[in-house]
């Protein structure tokens, strides 16, 4: 039996601390999906299109053998989870802050479906401060970014707030 994991999020924009979730993850999964939500309630820079093609190439230029499939979702994750087949939901955790947010929907996600395991995996102290909306917040102010993101997402930031 294939184990399969999801790692969901809005990846706006995939980080290199989202890039060191994703090679743990694979070590802990047979195959591992990463979802890329359509999410009403944030504001993204990158369309959903942009957001799933971006997280596609860096995906294939750093994980080039793992099985990994990047594709978008919108609606209840733990649906999603099972249209993939998941196992395993895969989260990154960097902070306190993120753990309480985390723990009551895995809470949640227990009760709609105790089959679908969650699974925390800490982010490396080096990318523990990287988010995305920092990210973008320092791309909007021209500050540099280089060391949160992969070169080519670094690039597409720069052109979207030039």
């Amino acid at each position: 039996m294939t184990r399969t994991g999801l790692y969901p999020g809005t990846f706006d924009p995939l980080t290199n601390g989202h890039l060191d979730i994703i090679g743990r993850a694979i070590k802990l999964v047979d195959k591992l999906v990463i979802g890329v939500a359509v999410h009403s309630g944030k504001t993204p820079v990158f369309t959903i299109d942009e957001r799933v093609a971006m997280a596609k190439a860096e995906v294939a230029r750093v994980f080039p053998d793992a099985d990994i499939e990047v594709a978008a979702f919108d609606g209840l994750l733990m649906h999603y989870a099972e249209t993939v087949g998941a196992q395993v939901i895969v989260r990154g955790l960097r902070a306190v802050s993120d753990f309480e947010y985390e723990f009551q929907m895995v809470g949640m996600n227990q009760k709609l479906n105790p089959d679908v395991e969650t699974v925390f995996l800490m982010a490396d102290p080096q990318h523990q401060a990287i988010a995305s909306r920092l990210v973008k917040e320092i791309a909007r102010l021209k500050g540099d970014i280089t060391g949160f993101v992969p070169p080519a997402i670094a690039k597409r930031l720069q052109e979207e707030f030039a």
